[in-house]
């Protein structure tokens, strides 16, 4: 019989690295709510029309990599491969923008997408995403790039820069789209086969490809910031001038393109020098005519969506979580000490007090050397002796000390030596 696993680009998240997981989004939660972001829970599957409209038809996401289906009735569906498309089919669907005020949504999840498995990034993967819906303001786009430095200012992710772009909009785009296409023609035999076949009907894609004999053609393409239109140019500087007014460091990347084609005006990328070629720890950018595009009234918008994977692999497994130790194991011995630290590890368990006790019968001797490995900071000793006394007899498991406490007490000392070190006498 074969042995099930995980299949190809999933897996596990197990124990201490789960808390670590769990430590990010709450951290990420904090953060996106100090700067007044709203969580949104929007499914992990999409009629596939969501994302074909929204990402674009020929972008690698749509072409290559999403996993669809076809549901019972014959319904195409997608596992949701960007965060992005489903948010803002949600804020239409029910209504959510604000009477006078900019419509600000984050988002913790799954997202999947059929590739290669590679550093930082599986077929299935997550990330942290938020979007900021009703308002053209660059200073909002700056505050975006805001919420990731702080972000990983909180998690002591140093190293972390910025690379900022303009992508124009539909009105400069296709001045932009006639040079490069010219320019990228005289290289033609030189590109990838993905770019040469969409090369007519995107030329854009060409500056998002990863393949290295494009990459190098595309270096030396035409700037695109250098066909911007006024109003997009003057975006464009007030964006930087918020950036300087803020102090953040930043670097100018002319081909920096992003790979959706829902994005306008800025486009950028907080990037880690740990991660190797594909070093992008977050991207995100504009995207104003995409509410529109889906239905809605015109809506400028901006947002951003950073990898889980990625932050952890810059992070290089070094985090500083609080700690999660056992502070209290119960060890009870006889059938009237079970049942009484069953109430008192309900007790503890009420105060917020991270304990557990023996449910196997074990020996005490056994129960210590459990105890120890759970890396327990007490035990609590509850034999015939302390149910006739009603007392508990707690030891000490860093200094070796031991004591006896009344059992109405021991909750409330148990806490108060959580304050202190131990606190606990060693018996004479």
């Amino acid at each position: 019989m074969n042995t099930l696993k995980a299949v190809r680009g999933a897996r596990d998240i197990l124990l201490e690295e789960a808390e670590d997981w769990s430590y990010i989004e709450g951290l990420a939660r904090r953060v996106l709510q100090n700067y007044h972001y709203r969580e949104i829970r929007t499914p992990i599957f999409e009629e596939t029309d969501l994302f074909v409209r929204s990402i674009g038809e020929t972008s690698d996401i749509v072409t290559k990599q999403m996993y669809t289906f076809l549901d019972r009735k014959g319904r195409s569906i997608t596992l949701r491969p960007e965060g992005t498309a489903p948010v803002v089919r949600a804020y239409l669907e029910h209504n959510l923008q604000r009477e006078g005020s900019t419509t600000k949504l984050f988002y913790i999840g799954p997202f999947f997408r059929s590739e290669r498995p590679q550093a930082g990034r599986g077929r299935q993967f997550h990330q942290i995403g938020a979007e900021a819906i009703g308002s053209s303001d660059p200073a909002l786009d700056v505050e975006c790039i805001s919420v990731l430095l702080h972000l990983f200012r909180e998690l002591e992710l140093a190293g972390v820069k910025v690379r900022l772009n303009s992508v124009g909009c539909k009105g400069c785009q296709p001045k932009y789209k006639e040079v490069l296409l010219q320019y990228l023609r005289s290289k033609l035999t030189s590109l990838c086969s993905d770019c040469r076949a969409r090369l007519e009907r995107n030329p854009l894609r060409a500056l998002d490809c990863k393949k290295e004999e494009c990459r190098s053609i595309t270096h030396d393409a035409p700037a695109l910031t250098g066909h911007l239109c006024h109003s997009c140019s003057e975006h464009f500087g007030e964006v930087q001038a918020h950036l300087d007014n803020l102090k953040i460091p930043y670097s100018l990347d002319p081909h920096l393109v992003r790979g959706l084609d829902y994005y306008t005006r800025t486009a950028f990328e907080v990037t880690h020098p740990d991660l190797g070629a594909q070093n992008a720890l977050a991207a995100g950018g504009r995207f104003d005519e995409l509410i529109a595009q889906m239905g809605g009234n015109p809506t400028p918008a901006v947002g951003f969506a950073a990898g889980l994977e990625r932050i952890i692999l810059a992070k290089g497994g070094k985090l500083t979580t609080p700690s999660q130790e056992l502070i209290i194991y119960l060890a009870p011995a006889g059938e009237k000490a079970h049942r009484q630290a069953v109430k008192l590890l309900h007790q503890l368990r009420s105060r917020g007090i991270r304990s557990e006790m023996d449910y196997e019968e074990r020996s005490l001797k056994s129960q210590l050397r459990l105890a120890n490995r759970l890396k327990a900071k007490y035990v609590a000793i509850i034999g015939e002796k302390e149910v006739r006394k009603k007392i508990v007899s707690v030891k000490d498991m860093t200094c070796g000390g031991q004591e006896e406490i009344a059992l109405n007490d021991v909750v409330g000392v148990v806490a108060q030596k959580e304050a202190s070190v131990c606190q606990i006498p060693h018996r004479s």
